[in-house]
């Protein structure tokens, strides 16, 4: 029930990141089951490729704890992590990622093996939370973008 309530927030920075135009994808990095940080894609608005949700939701959360480590952080992403967003967070040692829909073309496990990925080897991932609405947001998105 926890992971479909943050994932539900995820969603709803996911719908914004829509609402502007961006790639709907949405981040929440929670803490002690507190909410430190929310984002959204930014990259169309930033004009810059590395403003993925993952990104600005660790900024954020390394700010808010003041330290760039986040191991007792979870972080709830709609899509799984790209290949840049799960090497940043590698580094960020973060605890666990939570992620809904799978992207078989740009997630990371479609670049790297178990034993060769960048996340921290302490680090847990859960999968398939709120599956189906994380894939139909991307889904609707991208049909009404080719019409």
């Amino acid at each position: 029930m926890k992971d479909e309530r943050f994932m539900r927030m995820a969603l709803a920075e996911a719908m914004e990141a829509a609402e502007q135009g961006e790639i709907p994808v949405g981040a929440v990095i929670t803490v002690n089951d507190k909410v430190i940080a929310r984002g959204h894609n930014l990259t169309e608005t930033l004009k810059d490729v590395t403003a993925h949700a993952e990104m600005m939701a660790i900024t954020a959360a390394a700010e808010n704890l003041g330290g760039k480590y986040l191991p007792d952080c979870t972080i709830y992403v709609t899509v799984e992590p790209c290949a840049m967003c799960a090497a940043a967070l590698g580094w960020s040692q973060i605890g666990r990622i939570v992620y809904g829909a799978s992207d078989p073309k740009r997630g990371f496990f479609s670049y790297y093996s178990p034993e060769r990925s960048p996340i921290h080897p302490k680090t847990r991932i859960t999968s398939g939370i709120l599956e189906d609405e994380c894939r139909e947001l991307m889904q609707d998105f991208f049909r009404k973008l080719r019409r």
